[in-house]
């Protein structure tokens, strides 16, 4: 094989690395303040957390469906409990629309919007056994990189304060599931 081929064969192969790395990173454009979470493990200690009772939440943000989804994995305490969602935008409602199933046997559906930086999310859950019908929650990125999470939940007709945890990027952490 003589110079010119080798040269065509490298150049045919980079553009086929770089046209992959770019598909990888392409996202709907609804989905893209999405994307400073995203191929990222988030590592967080609930605000309740104690050296005698540690709670940790494990996340872990994708690109899915082409780009088309946002697909979120987390886990709390090495699989005690943990969940999956789906978020999308929805056409017809004009809207970024999620799914979250859990290992609880509940799942939720809801809607996401951001607002001043921060990710404001509703949600109305199905099938929980502590009476918990609806979740609002914020998200926030700071400056120093960490995610921020609060929310509170409509419990027996009433709200009451959620969880509250902050997180960390951390690429060793893991999402587990039993």
């Amino acid at each position: 094989m003589n110079d010119k081929a080798r040269l065509f064969i490298f150049a045919a192969m980079l553009s086929a690395f770089t046209g992959a790395a770019f598909a990888q990173d392409d996202l709907a454009e609804p989905l893209k303040a999405f994307k400073p979470y995203l191929g990222k493990t988030w590592k967080g200690e609930f605000a309740n957390s104690t050296p005698k009772k540690p709670i940790f939440d494990v996340s872990r943000w994708e690109r899915a469906l082409n780009g088309q989804a946002i697909r979120i994995l987390h886990s709390i305490n090495n699989g005690e409990y943990g969940g999956e969602s789906i978020i999308f935008w929805d056409k017809q409602k004009a809207s970024l629309v999620f799914y979250y199933f859990t290992t609880a046997g509940f799942f939720t559906t809801g809607t996401t919007k951001f607002e001043d930086g921060k990710m404001i999310s509703h949600e109305y859950v199905t099938g929980n056994q502590d009476g918990v019908t609806e979740v609002k929650s914020i998200g926030e990125l700071t400056a120093d990189g960490k995610l921020l999470s609060k929310s509170q939940y409509l419990q027996k007709g009433k709200w009451v304060q959620g969880h509250e945890a902050t997180y960390v990027e951390d690429s060793t952490a893991q999402v587990v599931f039993k």
